[in-house]
């Protein structure tokens, strides 16, 4: 038997109609109505009901900002570069660029600059030029693409169809300009 524990469970509305005049009327679970919350972590990643990223970006930066601290200190140790290296990847840019592919896309240019700056605060500390966001999440991007592409068996693969020139891939028609920037 599942039973759904009211307390636990939340509601978020992601409704983006011209018209206000549809009220949404809460859920009843048990007798019990349901949370309705404006934004929620599900597997790292700050979901909105406006569906921006600034709650995501902001923990984000804030996190990778708590760890150049200690890039700091090891640069303060006198330690080798490959090893602040090593350290920055593992710690600051793996923070930065988990789930990068879903979210990078629809950041507001004062979020992507504000990411940028963390890069190249480590940038300075470690004294050797990094990778920018922006080309990580593209070298993401083209490689699910390209995983997607050889798997003819993946949900997405029928998005990707030759143009007749069979060299390049056809657009994805949107009406939204939050849909386009998603690909």
């Amino acid at each position: 038997i599942l039973l759904l524990n009211t307390n636990k469970t939340k509601e978020l509305i992601v409704d983006f109609r011209k018209k206000n005049s549809h009220i949404h009327s809460p859920i009843y679970i048990n007798r019990r109505m349901v949370e309705r919350i404006t934004s929620f972590k599900f597997l790292g990643i700050h979901l909105s009901e406006d569906l921006s990223w600034q709650i995501n970006t902001t923990s984000l930066i804030k996190k990778a900002h708590q760890h150049l601290f200690f890039l700091r200190l090891l640069r303060k140790n006198h330690l080798s570069s490959a090893i602040l290296i090593n350290f920055y990847r593992c710690t600051v840019e793996s923070i930065l660029t988990s789930c990068i592919s879903v979210w990078y896309g629809n950041c507001t240019i004062k979020e992507k600059k504000a990411l940028q700056r963390v890069v190249k605060t480590a940038q300075r500390i470690i004294g050797i030029p990094l990778p920018a966001i922006v080309d990580i999440q593209r070298k993401r991007c083209l490689r699910k693409a390209h995983s997607i592409v050889k798997d003819p068996f993946h949900p997405a693969h029928k998005l990707f169809t030759l143009l007749p020139s069979g060299r390049r891939f056809r657009c994805l028609q949107s009406k939204t300009s939050r849909l386009g920037n998603s690909f």
